[in-house]
């Protein structure tokens, strides 16, 4: 059973500076705030019962944190496959199970590639951990820094609202949580009836001790934010309320930056050292360890996946996806957008070689690219991202990462 601490934890351990959320392990920044979402105990609790409720999805069977689970580095632990509409190399990725398709009343929809099956996604779930910090969400960035309410078309975050522009994008996607058609009316009155939580298990403190008290989404919401209403753009904000204080800041690499030298190992501390000197730390800058750009590093043809191009329009973004954070990063089931790797050691090994892999895009010849790692290298940085970077909390799913059992777990 997983370890739970008391949820007054939640507001001693972080503290609101400058329209900020910073926590009291100092080497990451303060997690961005904006004025018109500022953090309350009473949001961060409505967020994180929306997070983990399956009722979200047209038919009960998917939550945002199905496909994002701490344990797993914020990844999804699920294999997919997305066999791509080509017989081509490099076509089939692996991505995560989302929905059956039906109609917006549930009748089911033979899928073409899927059939009754649930549908899989065409990139892997992204950890959510790293993205507190992003001005754009998605491996693509089309969850943008203005969050518009998606019913009025009326701006509600001029900026800093990407986690919750990321929020909604799932809630009413065809392949990941929502039947074809499905309308923002059908998920919001579904809310109004459904008992929180009601296909979990093994409630966190927290949000059991909230729905006791409260029992129903609307009280939850009046909680939040003084009145019933609920609307998307209130769904957005206490669940991106409830990620900005999702803060994975206790690894050992934070440790040995504040002066503790036996944090790290032997072999880790020279993986950091090695990090920096093979120009590693161009692109998963620390302490985020990542920059949050964009680049393509030749996982997939243009023509199959256009990643931020696909966003922007721009010719020179093809095939670029955004640079994600190593942090937690050896707790993933797969890496890279595409998934095709299933081993750490694989995806330092593919920066090592330089070399596409076959079918797929040359790399882009930039210096950054054009690694050649000596000796234990490879060992060595290895050694950092599993020791060095994974927060002990994140791993054990103790609080502020504690989650209740998913009824989909329980039928894995």
């Amino acid at each position: 059973m997983r370890t739970k601490n008391n949820s007054t934890l939640a507001l001693s351990l972080l503290v609101l500076l400058g329209g900020s959320w910073t926590s009291v392990f100092a080497q990451l920044p303060p997690v961005p705030v904006p004025a018109e979402n500022p953090i309350t105990e009473e949001k961060r609790v409505l967020g994180k019962i929306l997070f983990w409720d399956e009722q979200l999805s047209s038919d009960d069977t998917v939550a945002c944190g199905t496909c994002h689970r701490p344990a797993v580095g914020g990844g999804d632990p699920r294999a997919g496959q997305h066999k791509g509409a080509t017989d081509s190399i490099g076509d089939d990725v692996w991505g995560s199970p989302g929905i059956a398709a039906a109609t917006r009343s549930g009748e089911a929809i033979d899928d073409p590639m899927f059939g009754r099956e649930p549908q899989v996604t065409p990139r892997t779930a992204p950890s959510n951990f790293g993205s507190l910090w992003a001005e754009e969400q998605f491996w693509d960035g089309r969850a943008t820094s203005e969050f518009v309410d998606p019913i009025s078309g009326e701006v509600a975050i001029a900026k800093g609202g990407s986690l919750e522009s990321q929020a909604l994008g799932p809630l009413l996607n065809p392949v990941e949580m929502a039947w074809l058609d499905r309308t923002w009316d059908d998920l919001t009155g579904k809310l109004v009836d459904a008992k929180p939580l009601a296909l979990a298990t093994n409630l966190p403190p927290d949000t059991e001790q909230a729905i006791a008290a409260l029992q129903s989404y609307p009280a939850l919401f009046e909680a939040a934010f003084g009145d019933d209403a609920i609307t998307p753009v209130r769904i957005a904000f206490a669940i991106a309320t409830y990620q900005r204080t999702l803060v994975a800041d206790q690894t050992a690499w934070d440790r040995y930056m504040a002066g503790d030298e036996s944090a790290l190992s032997e072999t880790a501390a020279r993986g950091w050292r090695k990090f920096q000197q093979h120009a590693c730390n161009n692109c998963h800058e620390a302490p985020l360890f990542t920059n949050n750009d964009f680049l393509n590093i030749g996982l997939r043809r243009i023509e199959i996946d256009s990643g931020r191009e696909g966003v922007t329009g721009i010719e020179e973004d093809g095939g670029e996806m955004k640079v994600p954070t190593l942090r937690n990063a050896a707790l993933l089931e797969r890496f890279m957008h595409s998934g095709e790797m299933s081993r750490l050691s694989d995806a330092i090994l593919f920066y090592d070689t330089g070399d596409a892999l076959p079918g797929r895009d040359e790399i882009p010849e930039i210096g950054i690219y054009e690694f050649s790692l000596p000796g234990n290298t490879r060992n060595d940085l290895a050694a950092l991202i599993r020791e060095g970077l994974v927060d002990p909390r994140v791993a054990e799913e103790t609080y502020p990462f504690d989650r209740p059992t998913l009824q989909s777990e329980r039928e894995e």
